[in-house]
């Protein structure tokens, strides 16, 4: 299957528009990670922890859209837009959203 964030699938042309399909992952960061997050803030650098719990959720996120397109009987996800926010109490828990329009491309 084809994702992208562009609107068309560059030498196909879309023949059918199933709809608007979403991915949506939301995971908690554990106090291992918020530890070790902490000690990368204070001393400076970037912070591997977040950086690889955000990989891994876009990922998931990515793999939900494409799942519920396929279920659309789509070939395609084009106009694919990824949103990332933080919820819960201290901002605990990551919510990654991956949103875009399910096509049939020949």
């Amino acid at each position: 299957m084809v994702i992208t964030t562009t609107n068309a699938v560059e030498g196909k042309r879309v023949i059918a528009y199933k709809g608007i399909v979403f991915g949506e992952v939301i995971t908690g960061i554990n106090f291992i990670k918020d530890f070790t997050a902490g000690i990368s803030d204070f001393f400076g650098g970037r912070s591997k922890t977040y950086e690889s719990e955000m990989i891994e959720a876009r990922i998931n996120a990515l793999r939900e859209l494409e799942e519920r397109a396929y279920s659309l009987g789509a070939n395609a996800v084009i106009g694919v837009k990824i949103d990332y926010e933080t919820l819960g109490q201290n901002n605990g828990m990551l919510m990654v959203t991956a949103a875009g329009t399910a096509v049939v491309v020949e």
